[in-house]
């Protein structure tokens, strides 16, 4: 493989991610991945988070894992850093470069048609502003992420995705698309929330008569025969 300017560095990000998987150390580290992500850092470290939390959010305990990068970007946009920063302790992690293939193998397709489609466009959703709201997002969406709520990673991670590509690519359409998906979400909890508080008064009562019938069955049974 050859040694890139990862300063200067023009491969579609699709390009980026395949190179990383084709090295030969076993071993991938996070701080190579933000290393070879160069001057694109928040978008692009944003996009390649989020599809890896799509891709292994099903397996249990990764998304805590998987979710703590993306909500020190999310804090790091709302506060606007220049450049993206890491902990050390989390660049020193790794994870092996087979498990990394096998995951970028299932998103490259479908990024590559993507990216040919992607160009600069209403930038005020790319602006600085743009940039401090989509943060406070990540942040909410990081916390849900992170919650153990079984298939709940799908939403928030492709969301994440979305603001990520639109950063990374300076697409303003792309981050629009994310706002929707997150209008669509946030309408959907409280619809499901106002359905709630108008249901349950009628549900309750019923659902500890149910909860209390076995008790009052048995009690009358044992007292045919008492």
């Amino acid at each position: 493989m050859p040694d890139y300017d990862y300063q200067a560095d023009t491969r579609p990000f699709s390009q980026v991610i395949e190179d990383i998987g084709a090295k030969d150390d076993p071993k991938l580290y996070i701080g190579e991945l933000i290393n070879a992500f160069g001057e694109r850092g928040f978008g692009a470290t944003l996009l390649f988070f989020g599809l890896l939390n799509m891709v292994f959010g099903a397996v249990p305990g990764t998304t805590t894992v998987l979710g703590a990068p993306m909500l020190l970007i999310g804090v790091q946009l709302l506060t606007r850093r220049d450049q993206l920063w890491m902990p050390r302790w989390l660049l020193a992690r790794s994870i092996e470069r087979s498990t990394y293939r096998e995951a970028v193998n299932k998103v490259l397709k479908p990024l590559r048609k993507v990216e040919r489609l992607a160009r600069p466009r209403i930038e005020v959703m790319t602006s600085e502003l743009s940039e401090v709201l989509i943060g406070a997002a990540i942040i909410l969406l990081s916390g849900v992420l992170m919650l153990p709520i079984p298939g709940g990673n799908f939403v928030p991670s492709f969301i994440m995705s979305m603001f990520g590509f639109g950063l990374l690519q300076r697409d303003g359409l792309a981050v629009l698309i994310a706002w929707g998906a997150v209008a669509l979400v946030a309408t959907g909890a409280v619809i499901v929330w106002a359905a709630w508080e108008w249901v349950s008064p009628y549900l309750l009562p019923v659902w500890d008569w149910l909860v209390g019938m076995p008790s009052a069955v048995w009690h009358a049974f044992t007292g045919l025969f008492s």
